[in-house]
């Protein structure tokens, strides 16, 4: 029996981010720093991390559900910094790129193309017009160069949900954004004993860490 395709349409949310990173340890840092950030814009962020790897017969591809989790959010932010090759134990002989990330970019940009008002995509990188070479298609797009820093990664998601139209839109400061991003980072340890292991990259420790990030968020003194 096939698996089942969906076909509704889901109704894109306003403040949902759909995040587009690598998932390995020397990203963590920046892992972090795009939750507590888009968390202190008020965006809800969210990550294929959220979709489950079960195989249940007439369960909806996952290809299908990624790009469902991309319709459901009105916003994306792709990550392309990680262009160095990897070495997998499994062929030491044979680095390998990594293509999810822009692989998933090219489905928020056909999903913004045929939507157009409805998703709003951005593209950040840590190194100043390496992304003419990595993918030259994108060469009339302004990526979002944070320098592989987290206040860089705030910095400019300060700039990418800017509203120069909005004269009342108030951004959270810097300062503040690095604030929830130390405050996550010291919980994580704690995080990691509850979950019983050290991967932040999970579906359980992603809720976990939004969930955490929120909290910071709203218990700081006003």
């Amino acid at each position: 029996m096939s698996a089942r395709k969906s076909t509704a349409i889901p109704t894109a949310d306003p403040n949902k981010v759909f995040l587009n990173i690598p998932y390995d340890v020397l990203f963590e840092p920046l892992y972090i720093a795009y939750i507590a950030g888009l968390v202190e814009l008020g965006m809800v962020p969210t990550a294929t991390l959220a979709l489950s790897k079960s195989s249940v017969a007439g369960e909806v591809p996952r290809l299908d559900r990624i790009f469902e989790l991309i319709q459901s959010c009105s916003y994306s932010v792709h990550d392309l910094s990680r262009v160095e090759l990897e070495t997998l134990k499994e062929f030491p002989e044979h680095p390998t790129p990594r293509f999810n990330m822009p692989f998933e970019l090219g489905l928020a940009v056909a999903w913004a193309k045929r939507k157009q008002d409805n998703h709003q995509w951005f593209v950040c990188e840590a190194v100043q017009f390496r992304l003419q070479r990595s993918c030259s298609d994108l060469n009339l797009a302004d990526a979002y160069i944070h320098e592989g820093r987290p206040e860089g990664v705030m910095r400019e998601l300060r700039n990418a949900f800017s509203k120069p139209d909005d004269p009342a839109q108030k951004l959270p400061s810097v300062p503040i954004m690095m604030e929830t991003y130390e405050a996550l980072t010291a919980q994580i340890p704690a995080i990691q004993t509850e979950a019983g292991g050290s991967s932040l990259f999970t579906a359980s420790m992603f809720n976990t860490l939004v969930y955490a990030a929120v909290e910071i968020k709203a218990t700081r003194p006003k």
